[in-house]
């Protein structure tokens, strides 16, 4: 009799564990002890047990495998951008943004600084004439994020003019 009674308050804990938005069992243990919480029993939270959707929420991923093989035949023909900040701590001249630029085929990355994030397309404007000139190539592709800095008219105008075909990745895949 007792056993059961045990199990049914063991049962009961975890429904109030996901109740309360899946809190850990050292939180749960504090509302109840303070009253914190109005409606929950007095019941034991034990701390080394975890549910099923906690333990599926704290696993990492793998890491991905590198790739070995070059996807690309010369430089230029794609690049990977991306923009970053406001980092906490300005640079020379006030700048806090950071716009990188990757080849995929040489895995050259060039780093320019921002003081705001609109100033992306006249930075990319003015490195992609600067590169196809140094490089004697022309840029084919360039990937992104659908950050608003890549995905506006001023960027999508002169993609068209320029014969660049402009990708997108696919949201919340740091693939």
């Amino acid at each position: 009799m007792v056993e059961a009674a045990r199990a049914i308050l063991a049962e009961y804990s975890w429904l109030w564990q996901q109740r309360l938005c899946h809190a850990s069992m050292k939180t749960l243990r504090k509302v109840t002890q303070k009253d914190l919480v109005r409606g929950v029993p007095k019941l034991k939270f034990s701390k080394d047990h975890l549910c099923d959707a906690c333990q599926l929420g704290k696993q990492v991923h793998s890491t991905f495998h590198p790739i070995k093989d070059i996807s690309t035949s010369r430089p230029l023909e794609v690049l990977h951008m991306d923009l970053f900040g406001p980092i906490s701590t300005a640079i020379l001249g006030g700048k806090v943004y950071g716009f990188v630029i990757v080849d995929d085929y040489s895995r050259f990355t060039w780093t320019r600084f921002l003081s705001h994030k609109n100033e992306s397309f006249e930075e990319f404007k003015t490195f992609s004439t600067w590169i196809q000139k140094k490089l004697g190539c022309e840029i084919l592709t360039i990937h992104s994020d659908h950050g608003g800095e890549f995905e506006n008219e001023r960027f999508g105008n002169f993609c068209e003019d320029k014969g660049i075909s402009h990708n997108f990745s696919a949201p919340r895949t740091p693939q």
